[in-house]
C-alpha cells in the first residue's frame, strides 16, 4: 500500500515538481492550494503518468478556519498521513523596514510561519496516534543569514528553522522524523511573485548564472524521505554551485 503525502503549496514551482516525483515513487498524494484550476490540472497529468491516488484540497493556508475545513472534510481512505510537506510560501516586496508595506509583511507571516503551524498543527496528532510520520519544512538560505531588504522574509525563514528544531524534540518519542530543506536560488515563480509580477526584474535574479530548479529540490525531499528507519536528515541546504550564500554569485 501507497504511503499518502500531503503537500502544501503543490500548484507550482518546489510542490509541483515534489508532487510529481513522488508519484513516479509510488506515494499518493493529496495536493493543497489556493488556485484550484492548477491542481485539477495537476492532478490530471498525475493520473495521465502513474497509478498514484490524488486528492485535492482547495483552501488559503493563511486562514486557520478554511485549513481546519479542508483537513476535517478527509474521508477514512485519506486520514492517515504518512508524510507532510510545508512547501507553501513566499517572499513579497523588496524593500528597507522603514519603506515596508505592511500587507506584505502580513502575507509573507501569514503564509511562511502561521499557515505552516495550523496545518502542522492538524496532521501532526494523526502521526502521533500512529508513531510513525514524516515531516518536511521547505525553509532557505535566507532562514541562514539576513541579506538586504529581505528583513521579514529572512524573519519568516529563520522561525522555519526554529520550529523545525521544536518539533524534532517535540516528536522525538513519537518516532515521528522532522527535516528542514533549505535551498538557494531557485528559479520559479518566486521571483515573479517577490517583484508583483514584474517580469523584468523577476528575470534578473537569475542573469548570468545557473540557478537550481524546482525538480533539485523535488529530488532532495525524495532523498530526505527515502533514508532507512534509523536516519533522520535534520537539515539539508542545496545551493547552486555558482552561488555561496545569499548575495555571492559566479556570474557570466
Amino acid at each position: 500500500m501507497n504511503k499518502i503525502a500531503l503537500i502544501t503549496g503543490a500548484t507550482s514551482g518546489i510542490g509541483e515538481a515534489t508532487a510529481l516525483l513522488l508519484a513516479q515513487n509510488n506515494y499518493d498524494l493529496i495536493l493543497t492550494g489556493r488556485r484550484e484550476e492548477r491542481l485539477t490540472v495537476l492532478k490530471q497529468q498525475i493520473l495521465q503518468k502513474s497509478n498514484s491516488r490524488i486528492h485535492t484540497l482547495n483552501f488559503d493556508i493563511r486562514s486557520l478556519d478554511e485549513t481546519t475545513e479542508a483537513i476535517n472534510s478527509l474521508t477514512e481512505q485519506w486520514k492517515n498521513i504518512d508524510v507532510l510537506i510545508n512547501n507553501a510560501g513566499l517572499a513579497v516586496g523588496y524593500n528597507t523596514v522603514q519603506d515596508g508595506v505592511v500587507d506584505d509583511w502580513e502575507r509573507m507571516i501569514d503564509t511562511n510561519m502561521k499557515g505552516l503551524l495550523y496545518i502542522t498543527r492538524l496532521i501532526s496528532p494523526i502521526m502521533v496516534g500512529r508513531s510513525k510520520g514524516h515531516i518536511i519544512n521547505i525553509s532557505s538560505i535566507a532562514g541562514k543569514e539576513t541579506y538586504p531588504f529581505g528583513n521579514v522574509y529572512c524573519a519568516t525563514k529563520h522561525a522555519v528553522q526554529s520550529v523545525t528544531k521544536g518539533m524534532r524534540i517535540d516528536m522525538l518519542k513519537h518516532g515521528i522524523k522532522v527535516s528542514s530543506v533549505s535551498p538557494g536560488a531557485v528559479d520559479t515563480e518566486f521571483s515573479l511573485v517577490r517583484f508583483k509580477g514584474d517580469e523584468d526584474k523577476a528575470k534578473q535574479v537569475y542573469k548570468g548564472f545557473t540557478p537550481l530548479f524546482a525538480n533539485d529540490i523535488a529530488e532532495t525531499i525524495l532523498f530526505v524521505l527515502t533514508r532507512p528507519p534509523h536516519v533522520n536528515i535534520d537539515d539539508i541546504l542545496v545551493m547552486p554551485t555558482d552561488q555561496a550564500f545569499s548575495r555571492d554569485f559566479r556570474k557570466e
